[in-house]
């Protein structure tokens, strides 16, 4: 092998520090290229909106009144915390009154300051996505408040004498929602592709949690248009819920790995030893896999932590892709994963193991001018065949893994036989 130039070292060290100081210049291109057109797209809107409004004194203080609740929403959930993939929050209880009573520039403008409050007071995240999350909840909010405007009119939500009006107000609301989450569901999608559209999108809860925060800002709004000093009745029991919302997220935090959002070891073994405990009472099959990312110490000295962590992040969602609802996956630290797999034969657990171990290899991700891929090895262990218990499940599995990796690594191993590399399938769509 040739022995790299001082200049392309310099120049990967150089692109390294730049993407250290500006983690964006890390990601890939399509998504670079997708963060900043929304982000352009929001300031143009905002442009055009403001130099087109007319500025009047109590839109001004509508405005200023709904962001000082917003603002006290959070201060008043601060000292719980925010951590990393904890982002659900009611404060659409605030943005959607201001698209809905007040100029389009005003719902365009309304994200902007609190952002910037959950920036400076709760958690400090990258700054690019907090700069995208503004954007994309300020051209849906700039949407709906368009789309108001033009079948409403000037006319006041509560003071029509028909529900029209408020039918329409509902219809905007959901429209805020599905473009938000349209627009932050595409961004994820094109950070990990092989992500499924269904986990970016809704589930039961956050469906459920919208439901919730369009009935809020609904009513908040009905209630400013009433009477601003309304809002000082409305405030409570908003940060009660608020409040209550961000404990239950808390609580599911504590389960799960902060950087691929898999389970963490702990709530992992506490799922599988339930799992186990069920296998044990109806006498079903149940096996255990242990992944490990090979030589991924080379990728991180090669191309340093951030693309590190983009290649755990590719590989955890990988797995996760290819695995049932029911399976437990999570993160045992480092670059090892653990998947149980409730009612799976040795066939089946071979099967799912070969098709993560080819899923993985063709996955790609993009570094400077190159394309990082990497293989994995696996251990395969099944209960009552390699032990009855998770502790001897383990043991088996990691005995199975140690073997793969003697054997030359990018393989599958039970205990005491060895599953050779497959030749590599041709390109296959990704599961939708």
């Amino acid at each position: 092998m040739a022995a790299p130039s001082h200049t392309s070292v310099k120049s990967r060290d150089i692109v390294t520090t730049l993407a250290d100081r500006w983690p964006i210049l890390g990601q890939r291109r399509p998504l670079v290229v997708y963060l900043c057109g929304i982000v352009v797209l929001d300031f143009t809107a905002i442009g055009f909106f403001a130099a087109s409004a007319d500025f009047h004194w109590h839109d001004l203080l509508t405005f200023v009144a709904l962001m000082a609740c917003g603002a006290v929403c959070i201060e008043a959930t601060r000292r719980l915390g925010m951590p990393a993939g904890v982002s659900r929050d009611l404060l659409s209880a605030w943005w959607l009154p201001a698209a809905l009573l007040l100029p389009p520039v005003y719902a365009l403008l309304a994200p902007i300051p609190l952002q910037i409050l959950l920036q400076k007071r709760v958690r400090e995240t990258v700054v690019y996505r907090r700069v995208f999350s503004s954007a994309a909840i300020s051209l849906a909010g700039g949407a709906a408040s368009v789309l108001f405007h033009s079948v409403v009119g000037e006319l006041d939500i509560p003071t029509q004498g028909t529900g029209g009006p408020i039918l329409v107000a509902i219809g905007c609301a959901v429209l805020f929602t599905v473009l938000n989450t349209a627009l932050i569901a595409i961004a994820a999608h094109t950070a990990v592709p092989d992500t499924r559209w269904r986990e970016v999108l809704w589930d039961r809860e956050s469906l459920m949690l919208d439901v919730v925060e369009l009935c809020l800002g609904v009513l908040v709004a009905i209630a400013c248009g009433v009477n601003l000093a309304l809002l000082a009745l409305a405030l409570p029991p908003v940060v009660l819920l608020q409040r209550s919302l961000l404990h239950a997220q808390l609580q599911a935090a504590a389960r799960t790995d902060p950087k691929t959002g898999l389970l963490n070891a702990a709530a992992w073994q506490r799922e599988a030893d339930t799992e186990i405990v069920r296998a044990r009472r109806t006498g079903e099959t149940l096996a255990l896999l242990i992944v490990d990312i090979d030589h991924f110490k080379r990728v991180n000295d090669t191309y340093g932590h951030l693309i590190g962590d983009q290649v755990l992040i590719g590989v955890a969602a990988t797995i996760r892709s290819q695995l049932r609802d029911y399976d437990v996956v999570g993160r045992f630290g480092g670059e090892e994963f653990v998947v149980l797999l409730p009612r799976a034969d040795v066939t089946e657990a071979r099967r799912v193991a070969e098709r993560l171990r080819s899923r993985i290899g063709r996955m790609a991700v993009p570094a400077d001018e190159n394309m990082v891929t990497v293989t994995i090895s696996a251990g395969v262990a099944i209960m009552s065949m390699h032990g009855d218990d998770l502790i001897e499940l383990l043991a088996a599995a990691d005995l199975a893994l140690y073997r793969a990796k003697e054997l030359g690594r990018d393989r599958i191993c039970l205990p005491a036989t060895p599953v050779p590399p497959a030749r590599r399938p041709g390109p296959e769509a990704a599961p939708s």
